[in-house]
């Protein structure tokens, strides 16, 4: 018997990456690894390079979510230019931030998570897919392609591209809202909440199907951490860092987000190029915490919208604090109606049509550090410069990133409980990989090399025999 099981690729998430479950001499699970196995780089090819090509280019990182390193790059440039942007440019960067993160939770819950619900964990894998709920459920799946839309259009229309739209700049927006963009984004809201209630009702009602899969999936206790407002409650755009423990104690509060290396520090391991953050006061690997939409809702006060404080409540009131990681699915769509709705707020709210949306300036400090809630989580870019503005050191903390150590955790949880050696199943392993998909991790945004890459260099001859092997790291 095989003493490891190889999950490659994991299906349904961004990014490559593979999942091997190691097993003892009787076949039970021993343990297990989420593995990403690709490599990006981007901290150090921005190196030397102007700090205002700095959100153009960190938007490249992803093609999914490039709003979300274009907002909290610019912030990291805001600070490098020690400038306060108009509030009509905040503003605007808030509406197209929210927009990400409504199209990127439609895409996570409709289009990579939903099939299991639909067809079951267990279900054919072929049928398991949007394609198959087409057949199944029409209904579900246009609502989840016109949501994806709806936040797509948003982007567009404000930030002038649907995929690395350029108007988010240092300094603010480089265009401001109009009259006409206004009231067809105000038009289509109404639409967008009522399909989104409706995937809501349908999913609460779906739960009951999953009580196994609600107890075991990333169910144990860790901190949360994200960013909450003066008032405590919900915050994507500003606001100051907030943790909390597995049991509803607040650990750190109006932490400054700019200070991050005081409490947040960085591991790596040798199976992934995938960084491992934790919590400095406890140390690796005892502090784990949870960033990302379960997280944001544990932590807040309250939304501060009236549907989706409605939809909080209802889901707090399964537990005090919910530690499987299995309600991740439910808070991305109390999210997106509170997205819906600040979207709502902020374009009713006359400051947002003004014209003046840029501050300019030159550099006026040589360290920045821009914080923002990305969809999957807390995003931190932090930049220093030279006096002339050229890119001397960057290091970001990827929301993928913060949840790496409890991916892990929630990979064993689920492989230990649901993965029988001696009769797998494919709907095992598909347990294996939902739990991934669960935190909806993007991998193409949270991978960077620390120190030199490693390389492994295979040279065959044209039957395929292997004559030499070189490796590196």
């Amino acid at each position: 018997m095989t003493n490891t099981i190889v999950i490659d690729p994991v299906t349904r998430i961004e990014g490559h990456s593979r999942i091997t479950i190691y097993l003892d001499e009787q076949g039970e699970v021993r343990d297990a690894h989420f593995h990403v196995t690709q490599l990006r780089g981007f901290e150090k090819m921005c190196e030397g390079r102007p700090f205002t090509e700095m959100p153009a280019l960190m938007a490249r990182i992803c093609g999914i979510c490039p709003v979300s390193h274009l907002v909290a790059s610019a912030k990291a440039c805001d600070a490098l230019m020690a400038v306060q942007i108009p509030r009509a440019g905040a503003n605007l960067r808030r509406v197209i931030n929210l927009a990400q993160l409504v199209q990127s939770h439609a895409l996570a819950f409709f289009h990579l998570a939903a099939p299991d619900f639909l067809m079951g964990m267990d279900g054919d894998p072929a049928r398991r897919n949007i394609v198959g709920m087409l057949g199944v459920r029409p209904d579900l799946a246009r609502d989840g392609v016109r949501l994806r839309q709806f936040g797509q259009q948003i982007i567009e229309w404000i930030g002038g591209k649907r995929v690395h739209p350029p108007n988010i700049v240092p300094g603010g927006m480089s265009q401001p809202l109009t009259a006409e963009v206004r009231d067809r984004i105000l038009d289509g809201v109404p639409e967008m909440l009522a399909l989104t209630e409706r995937a809501l009702h349908w999913f609460v009602e779906q739960t009951a199907r999953f009580s196994e899969e609600v107890r075991h999936f990333g169910s144990f206790p860790t901190m949360f951490l994200g960013l909450v407002g003066p008032d405590g409650n919900l915050e994507h755009y500003d606001g100051r860092l907030r943790i909390m423990s597995s049991e509803g104690a607040i650990i750190g509060d109006q932490l400054n987000p700019a200070q991050y290396f005081d409490y947040i520090g960085e591991a790596v391991e040798p199976y992934s190029y995938l960084k491992f953050p934790y919590y400095k006061p406890l140390g690796y690997p005892v502090g784990t915490y949870r960033v990302g939409p379960l997280a944001r809702l544990n932590l807040a006060a309250r939304c501060g919208t009236p549907r989706a404080d409605r939809a909080r409540a209802a889901f707090r009131q399964k537990e005090g604090v919910l530690r499987s990681s299995f309600y991740y699915h439910e808070a991305r769509l109390i999210e997106i109606l509170y997205g819906l709705e600040m979207i709502q707020q902020l374009l009713e709210d006359p400051v947002t049509s003004n014209e003046h949306v840029r501050a300019f300036a030159g550099p006026n400090s040589l360290e920045g550090v821009g914080v923002s809630e990305a969809p999957r989580g807390t995003l931190i870019h932090h930049y220093k410069i030279d006096p002339d503005g050229l890119i001397q050191w960057a290091n970001l903390i990827i929301a993928t990133g913060h949840n790496n150590l409890a991916m892990n955790q929630s990979v064993q949880q689920v492989a230990k409980h649901f993965v029988k050696s001696k009769a797998l199943t494919e709907g095992m392993l598909n347990r294996v990989e939902a739990v991934i998909r669960a935190y909806d991790p993007c991998l193409s945004c949270s991978t960077h090399a620390v120190g030199q890459m490693a390389l492994r260099v295979d040279l065959r001859g044209p039957d395929g025999e292997l004559l030499d092997t070189a490796a590196r790291g």
